[in-house]
């Protein structure tokens, strides 16, 4: 007579005692980032091979990765410079408007492409295995180095304007730095959010937008809030938008006119905490659905 069947319980201790584990299990955290780390090299390859990719089938190819801001930036420009008249009291309104452009198309499209990354790579993610994170992160390297391409040409416009290279350039790489960790954070949280609810992806470009409005992009929040009857938690909190703090240090570090008092207080510190802030709260929330991507 055959005995009685195995309990689950039993059939667990069976597997682990002959070395057998849960098939996608999520690791230690540990071992996740030691695992991204082993897979640095198609982190950097992905990126960049979704750079080229990009733009393939365009007739001017790369050339479109500088023409996209700098086209966002004549019609902002028109719109906001020229009819609604804000460069009024913004000295070297141009290049506070193009390093305001860069600087924001940047954020938005690290976070963009971030939310997409499990839902665009759903093939990859179901037939191999490796650590998810790779996917948001390599996307977000892709996006810097598009910025990295482009800054030449802001820099070229830069000295049409007569910004010509200073020591306060240099602030840049820490500005960027920051940027970039805050950006590949909020990529990470949104792929998976976007990966279990879709819909996140269609309505992101209306957040986008309305933060893009709220981030002084266009316009000095400093000059706009001034003389205006404004709780003083409005104007911090406008102060405080990461989006707008990261902007400001590039500013701070390009365009000679924008000077310190223009910065919100602790400027360094609010880069910093948002930095690190989104980029381990984003990792973490990302690293702990990892076995449920592509499932379902």
């Amino acid at each position: 007579m055959p005995g009685a069947p195995l309990t689950s319980e039993e059939l667990r201790a069976l597997a682990l005692r002959h070395g057998l584990t849960v098939s996608g299990a999520r690791p230690s955290l540990p071992a996740y980032v030691r695992q991204l780390w082993s897979r640095r090299d198609f982190i950097t390859a992905f990126a960049t091979a979704k750079l080229t990719a990009q733009y393939s089938q365009a007739r001017l190819g790369q050339i479109w990765q500088v023409m996209t801001p700098l086209l966002n930036a004549a019609v902002y420009y028109a719109i906001f410079g020229v009819l609604m008249n804000v460069k009024r009291g913004v000295p070297d309104y141009v290049p506070f408007l193009l390093t305001g452009v860069f600087a924001w198309t940047f954020t938005s499209q690290t976070i963009m492409t971030g939310t997409r990354a499990i839902s665009d790579n759903m093939g990859l993610v179901r037939a191999l295995h490796f650590p998810r994170a790779s996917l948001p992160i390599a996307l977000a390297l892709q996006q810097l180095q598009q910025l990295l391409f482009s800054l030449g040409a802001l820099v070229a416009i830069l000295f049409c304007f007569g910004e010509f290279p200073r020591a306060s350039w240099l602030l840049a790489i820490p500005a960027l730095l920051c940027q970039t960790l805050f950006g590949t954070g909020l990529a990470l949280a949104m792929a998976r959010l976007a990966a279990k609810t879709p819909d996140i992806a269609q309505l992101m470009p209306f957040v986008l937008r309305s933060w893009m409005y709220a981030s002084g992009v266009m316009w000095s929040i400093p000059h706009l809030t001034q003389g205006r009857d404004l709780p003083h938690g409005v104007i911090v909190a406008l102060q405080s938008n990461p989006a707008a703090v990261y902007i400001d240090l590039l500013r701070f570090a390009f365009v000679d006119s924008f000077h310190a008092s223009q910065l919100p207080p602790h400027v360094w510190v609010l880069a910093a905490g948002w930095a690190a802030l989104a980029f381990t709260g984003g990792f973490v929330y990302f690293w702990k659905a990892e076995e449920t991507y592509g499932r379902g």
